[in-house]
């Protein structure tokens, strides 16, 4: 946990595909940048993605995020992979500057992630943290997405 205005808190930043499946989570100190731990969850979700003999299962045509991960590094690093970004700029930058062109209509999609976020927030473990350590907090949430994917499963 980390020290933030409010006291200790934690951020979980969340990967997840298109029907709003996880994929990976990374849990980070509440003071913590989005920026700071972008790769460290797009390589954790990478592994995850990628079978034995290094093919891809999957991978992604496209990434949106909100403007916490508006960077120029994270749209280079993105354009590398071959995904394409969809972040919008933030008010104080030059929007025609951007090496890729915002689009508006993908970007109505993030909102699977936030209800993601929503279901995530409605796990009481998670919720009210319970949990002191971040490797009891990480299990927690695992424990979650477990209980997620056993119930599609089911139906």
């Amino acid at each position: 946990m980390g020290r933030s205005r409010g006291g200790l808190s934690s951020k979980i930043h969340l990967l997840c595909d298109r029907d709003g499946h996880p994929l990976h989570f990374h849990l980070s100190a509440g003071q913590t940048h989005e920026c700071a731990v972008f790769d460290t969850l797009l390589i954790g979700a990478d592994e995850h993605l990628i079978d034995d003999a290094g093919q891809a299962i999957a991978w992604p045509v496209a990434l949106a995020g909100d403007k916490g991960y508006r960077a120029d590094w994270i749209d280079e690093y993105l354009l590398e992979l071959g995904i394409k970004p969809v972040i919008p700029s933030k008010g104080n930058q030059d929007r025609e500057a951007r090496a890729v062109k915002f689009d508006k209509q993908a970007y109505r999609d993030r909102n699977i992630i936030e209800r993601l976020i929503g279901w995530l927030k409605e796990c009481r473990r998670i919720f009210s943290r319970f949990e002191k350590t971040a490797k009891n907090y990480a299990g927690m949430i695992k424990m979650s997405f477990i209980q997620r994917y056993l119930r599609l499963a089911v139906k």
